[in-house]
């Protein structure tokens, strides 16, 4: 496999030479915060058309438009408490809900606060017009994040008159039903989307209900500029949490929740609601100019699932600008752009935390205490076009971050204090247009990630920050490739190397979740996708990711173990993806899609080793359409084969426990159906 590591790109770009002549369609990019094309791009973007990737999907879970994507791992599509565990390249693995380690943009605004966390839940998947996932280190572009970046576009441009009613229903009470309208007039369009969520889950205490509501409305200016005002509200009364289980209770009874989550009715409640406003001047003084605003309020209320210091309630206010300006010029006969930047966010927090007796009864507060964090950043790059094919492209940022927490319970002593992080990130890459349906590139960039305000809990008891943590920083060495072989093959390739030190790494004390420093961690790995279009109604999709993610230096004092040289908990050396899917002419569509993982480790001693999984979905339906209604039919099945598999590990749970005793194990369902109906006019 070393070998494999180093000869296995090289080898595959002159492979380049031997193709045919092909002419690609180009494609523009947004999430690296230039808008170029893909082509001018040293780094590994992947684009996903998300109405066609979600046709007959029952919209449970991002994962089903990103399973797709080579160098991602999603876990924990079924327990809403926690919400998707997103991981790129192994960054975002550790999180024990939510998403960290990845930047993550819905039409431009921030979904990831200041201290770095990210939240999935307010994103209603019937909306998601296109994503784009870029993969890798991602500070120069947005700050405080190691694993890259997921922007998402709502709606599709240009807007119609247009209408849709969408009810999907199946196994475990699973129910969903949406509604969504679009329209254009005069120099305006206007488009929203209304989201109804009801499961029961597969296992006990895992219901979940929620509504979502996105909306946006727009308005063209004369002299090239535009305004767009963007909403979204979410509300979710209640998303229960079974908890992990042990080895021997996943044996007896997969479907069986903890004895605490279903005692202290584990779960949360969330209410959030966002507004956003967006001007764009296409024409000042030559060059694009973006300047975005934005507030949000998230009232949260948690009771985790176990005993102890377990309730938990926040109210957040979450508000920010983003300033761009790119500007296209002219120097030594040679083009360039040039790109300038200034991002403040604020977070507010009022939060709280209370002490659970085993058998529900609220007994004391544990925490009252206000959380503030406010992140600005400036950045610079430029892309400059050494010849007609070669581009180079630099950058740099520069990251304050400053965290206080004024403590309002003192029984325990005041625990105010702060935290400040100041960081500086650089990327320089070079992109070769080999062929004129080829990119080859080449790119070292490095990132720095803060511990979150709930990382940096401070595992003495004391209150306040945890004083030993640091921010994780990170080195990043990349080769990729990408275009089409042939006029139906098309590929992207990736071969990187990712050095990180003082990685934060999570262990438990009383069922709670603390975080310390790894010394060092070394990820290689390879990322490969492949799309072919056999026919005119088949095509063929294959994406393939081989990891290698070590410790490389780390005493794990939780254990008392050396851990050196053991792999990253939670994460497979192979992952697997694969899809067939066939479209007539007639309005009959199919796909048959296969997601194969190798074995994981559920600790850093990599004592529990979790096996291999293989699932496999099958989906299919016919449209109608009659001048200007459609009507679709649509149904699918999950683990078709009903294999048995953990839906979601928790590494490191309970690591005050013997091994046996530890609830590593979220298991997924079986077999499961559903069926939904389409009608647009």
């Amino acid at each position: 496999m070393k070998l494999l590591r180093f000869t296995a790109l090289p080898l595959l770009l002159p492979l380049a030479a031997f193709a045919e002549p092909v002419t690609l369609e180009p494609i523009t990019v947004t999430s690296t915060r230039m808008e170029r094309p893909l082509a001018d791009t040293p780094a590994a973007i992947t684009i996903v058309d998300g109405q066609t990737v979600q046709q007959a999907q029952p919209r449970l879970q991002l994962d089903e438009s990103l399973n797709r994507v080579p160098g991602l791992y999603l876990q924990n599509r079924y327990n809403f408490a926690q919400g998707l565990r997103l991981s790129s390249r192994g960054f975002g693995s550790r999180a024990p809900f939510g998403v960290r380690g990845l930047r993550l943009n819905v039409d431009g605004f921030p979904e990831t606060l200041p201290d770095g966390q990210s939240q999935l839940d307010s994103i209603d998947l019937f909306s998601i017009d296109q994503l784009a996932v870029l993969r890798g280190p991602s500070s120069l572009l947005y700050g405080n994040a190691t694993g890259g970046v997921i922007d998402i576009t709502t709606f599709s441009a240009p807007f119609t008159e247009s209408a849709s009613a969408t009810v999907i229903a199946g196994s475990d009470a699973f129910r969903q039903a949406n509604v969504q309208a679009s329209g254009k007039h005069q120099h305006g369009h206007h488009a929203f989307s209304l989201t109804a969520l009801g499961d029961n889950g597969y296992r006990e205490q895992s219901e979940v209900r929620r509504y979502q509501l996105t909306g946006q409305a727009g308005w063209q200016l004369p002299e090239s500029r535009s305004v767009t005002l963007f909403l979204t509200a979410m509300d979710t009364p209640f998303a229960n949490d079974p908890g992990g289980l042990t080895r021997q209770q996943v044996r007896e009874d997969p479907r069986q929740a903890t004895l605490f989550a279903e005692r202290l009715d584990a779960g949360q409640e969330v209410d959030q609601q966002r507004v956003g406003l967006h001007y764009r001047d296409e024409a000042l003084a030559g060059g694009l100019l973006n300047a975005r605003a934005f507030v949000s309020q998230r009232d949260f209320r948690q009771q985790l699932p176990f005993p102890g210091s377990s309730l938990i309630d926040y109210e957040r206010v979450f508000y920010g600008a983003r300033l761009d300006y790119t500007l296209p010029f002219n120097l030594f006969a040679r083009p360039h752009r040039m790109l300038l930047g200034l991002d403040a966010d604020r977070q507010e927090d009022a939060r709280s935390r209370h002490a659970v007796s085993p058998s529900g009864a609220i007994t004391a507060r544990t925490a009252d205490e206000d959380q503030h964090a406010t992140a600005t950043g400036v950045f610079l790059q430029l892309d400059s076009h050494l010849t007609e094919s070669l581009m180079m492209t630099i950058g740099t940022r520069a990251d304050r971050l400053r965290m206080n927490i004024d403590d309002h319970l003192l029984s325990d002593g005041d625990n105010s204090g702060h935290r400040d992080f100041d960081e500086i990130s650089y990327s320089a890459g070079l992109t070769w247009q080999a062929y004129p349906a080829h990119t080859l590139y080449s790119t070292i960039s490095s990132a720095f990630e803060s511990p979150t305000f709930t990382e940096l809990a401070n595992p003495s008891g004391a209150g306040g920050f945890n004083p030993e943590l640091a921010p994780q920083t990170a080195l990043n060495l990349e080769m990729g490739a990408r275009g089409a072989l042939t006029q139906r093959l098309f590929y992207e390739a990736a071969l990187f190397r990712v050095d990180v030190d003082d990685e934060i790494t999570p262990y438990d004390l009383g069922g709670r979740t603390f975080y310390q420093n790894a010394g060092e961690t070394r990820r290689e790995g390879i990322e490969l996708g492949l799309e072919h279009t056999t026919t005119e109604q088949l095509t063929l999709a294959l994406s393939w990711t081989w990891s290698d993610f070590r410790f490389r230096e780390f005493f794990d004092t939780q254990q008392n173990a050396d851990v050196q040289g053991n792999r990253l908990p939670g994460l497979p050396e192979h992952h697997l993806y694969g899809q067939v899917e066939w479209q007539a002419d007639s309005g009959w569509f199919a796909a048959l899609e296969g997601l194969f993982s190798s074995h994981r480790y559920a600790e850093n001693t990599n004592t529990t080793r979790v096996g291999s999984e293989m699932i496999v979905n099958m989906r299919l339906g016919r449209e109608w359409r009659q001048q200007q209604q459609t009507l679709t039919l649509f149904a699918g099945i999950t683990n078709l084969f009903d294999r048995d598999y953990i839906s979601n590990l928790r590494i490191n749970a309970n690591s005050d426990r013997p091994v046996e005793a530890r609830g590593y194990f979220e298991p997924g369902p079986g077999t499961g159906f559903y069926a939904g109906l389409t009608i647009g006019w």
